[in-house]
């Protein structure tokens, strides 16, 4: 059976990869940086077993590179590595070459993560499924990319090793902000594990009328939006408002759907994204890597948006949570 440890296997070996490319090019802390955070991902399951078998110094040692990558991250500049005239020209010259056929590759990522994903239930081997149902959604997703790496490298006629170096090159150049969503959803679990969510409960249910469903709908939205805009992604802001809001006032006490609750709410804390910097790989990053004037640029273009869709999502959330 395909798990996600396998996938976790497949974006180790990348970070892992790059590490050494950035050795061999004397780049040392971005380098230390991807080391570090390649030995979680390749290492994962053995350091959670041998924490279940009674050892510390695993959570320890996780610990201590989590600080140490905070602090190598704090001299990482975004930028790409070196490049000479002569590539810059050979990957033009490519590009002039394919064209569109460019665009397979990347549309190949959606188009097999859902065929795989509505497909899921055909894909056994006897009685025992090939894809394990629990996160069907992001082993997919994982598959897909590993499928699309393999339409690239047949697309544009490259060898393997190039899709590492402009992995590579794509990580360097983006930095830190790289893995800001996964760091911020798992300060979420945190702060949703330390009691934040049931403190944001008690704020609410002071300021709010909850027999009202409208009202609790609304601080919910709201809640999503404002502690995205703080948090910097809505992954971060979810377990916290659904701990705090969601469970105890709208799915248990208006009888609220939780599917519809839950989608809808994620999406809804993304309008926070739209709107603050501290979505640093979403709106400062790209600024930076467009040398757009404005810093800030990508959030003006995106404020109008990020309005009427959250008045969408509220309208939505209004008319389907409660059915």
């Amino acid at each position: 059976m395909l798990t996600l440890s396998h996938i976790f296997l497949l974006v180790g070996a990348l970070f892992a990869g790059t590490a050494v490319l950035d050795a061999r090019d004397r780049r040392w802390s971005v380098a230390a940086f991807w080391a570090l955070l390649a030995t979680p991902f390749l290492f994962g399951d053995a350091i959670v077993a041998a924490t279940k078998a009674g050892a510390h110094w695993p959570a320890r040692a996780m610990g201590i590179a989590v600080i140490a990558i905070a602090l190598v991250a704090s001299r990482m500049r975004a930028r790409a590595p070196a490049d000479d005239g002569e590539a810059v020209t050979a990957r033009e010259a490519s590009a002039a070459r394919l064209g569109n056929r460019l665009f397979g590759p990347a549309l190949a990522i959606p188009a097999l993560t859902i065929a795989l994903v509505l497909g899921a239930s055909y894909l056994r081997w006897g009685d025992v499924a090939l894809i394990e149902p629990s996160q069907l959604a992001l082993i997919s997703l994982g598959v897909a990319a590993m499928v699309a790496l393999i339409v690239a490298l047949i697309v544009t006629r490259a060898r393997p090793i190039h899709g590492l170096g402009e992995g590579r090159r794509l990580l360097d150049t983006i930095g830190w902000a790289a893995v800001l969503p996964m760091m911020l959803a798992t300060l979420g679990t945190v702060f949703d594990k330390t009691g934040v969510g049931h403190a944001i409960a008690t704020v609410v249910s002071a300021m709010i009328p909850t027999d009202s469903r409208l009202a609790c709908l609304l601080a919910f939205a709201l809640g999503m939006v404002v502690f995205t805009m703080i948090m910097g992604n809505a992954f971060a802001a979810f377990p916290v408002m659904m701990g705090g809001i969601g469970l105890p006032l709208l799915i248990t006490r208006h009888g609220a759907d939780p599917a519809a609750l839950g989608s809808i709410g994620m999406l809804t804390g993304y309008c926070g994204t739209l709107l603050t910097p501290m979505a640093a790989n979403f709106n400062i990053v790209p600024a930076v890597l467009l040398e757009l004037r404005d810093e800030y640029g990508v959030i003006r273009a995106q404020w109008p948006t990020a309005l009427v869709l959250f008045v969408a999502n509220l309208i939505l959330m209004a008319a389907l949570v409660f059915r």
